[in-house]
């Protein structure tokens, strides 16, 4: 109780708190965008086998989820101790390698930790003390999870998406970011408003411009924060898009044939909309001459 009137009353202690919860959050969410990938490709095969109604595997059949088996090195297989898995310290301390084989350590997994640790303490500083605070640090990890995933696979998973999705038309009963009418019609018109600019697109080049995925990341904004947060999200993850796209074209010579997963920049967006979209909207008002 002590700690819980601390937090409620010292803003710091909160952040600071919060922050640390993040890290350890981070070191998870690396888990679920190196695991959860794995997981679903295994079941999408098992699926694949029983349809063609070949006899199922059984090499190897001990089945990996989230919590097995525990992390180990992907050079060496050696297992991580727990100390060597402390978030960003470990990684510093090990100076960025495996201390059994001295292999490098991706920069993903201190990075993952040190975003999550940053946007976790940002929504405690933003929020402060309250039910707001938890709901939009649970929507900032799963909007990582989802990033890192679409960055390294150029998929949103369903198991992600749809249960959040659902999770943020319930919390709009108690009204934490808005009501009930403007979740689901935000839910709504965020798939639909993706979805037609695909089959738009589609008809008039006869390519898919992005995925179903993306859809669904747009509607489960909308249902977590009402269609009024739309236009903001859609404006933010257009520009940065293009913005970034251009650069990787013009600098590092990507193929532009080659799609760039657009769930990060909706995930973004969506982020910046959920501590700043009425600041983003009056200021533009202002800038517009229209306030």
């Amino acid at each position: 109780m002590a700690l819980i009137a601390l937090l409620e009353h010292s803003p710091a202690a909160f952040v600071a708190v919060s922050a640390v919860l993040g890290l350890m959050v981070g070191s998870f969410l690396n888990v679920v965008i190196h695991r959860l990938p794995v997981m679903l490709e295994s079941e999408w095969r098992s699926q694949c086998r029983e349809l063609l109604e070949l006899p199922a595997q059984t090499a190897g059949s001990g089945r990996t989820s989230l919590w097995w088996p525990p992390s180990a090195c992907p050079h060496c297989g050696r297992r991580i101790r727990a100390w060597e898995n402390i978030p960003l310290v470990s990684y510093a301390w090990l100076r960025g390698r495996c201390r059994g084989c001295s292999s490098a350590i991706s920069w993903r997994y201190p990075t993952v930790e040190a975003l999550s640790g940053l946007l976790t303490g940002l929504v405690a500083w933003h929020f402060g003390f309250d039910w707001a605070a938890a709901a939009a640090m649970l929507l900032s990890w799963t909007l990582i999870a989802l990033s890192g995933i679409d960055l390294d696979h150029q998929i949103l998973p369903d198991n992600i998406t749809l249960p959040v999705m659902w999770l943020g038309l319930l919390i709009s009963l108690g009204a934490v970011f808005t009501d009930v009418r403007a979740s689901l019609i935000g839910a709504a018109a965020g798939y639909l408003v993706l979805w037609s600019v695909f089959q738009l697109f589609r008809l008039l080049t006869g390519k898919e411009g992005m995925g179903y995925g993306d859809f669904k990341l747009l509607a489960l904004l909308g249902a977590w924060m009402g269609w009024q947060a739309l236009p903001v999200i859609v404006i933010l993850s257009s520009l940065v898009g293009a913005v970034v796209g251009v650069a990787l074209i013009a600098l590092r010579g990507h193929d532009r044939n080659i799609p760039i997963p657009f769930g990060p920049y909706i995930a973004a967006a969506g982020w910046i909309a959920l501590l700043w979209r009425q600041d983003l909207i009056d200021a533009y008002l202002r800038w517009s001459g229209l306030a």
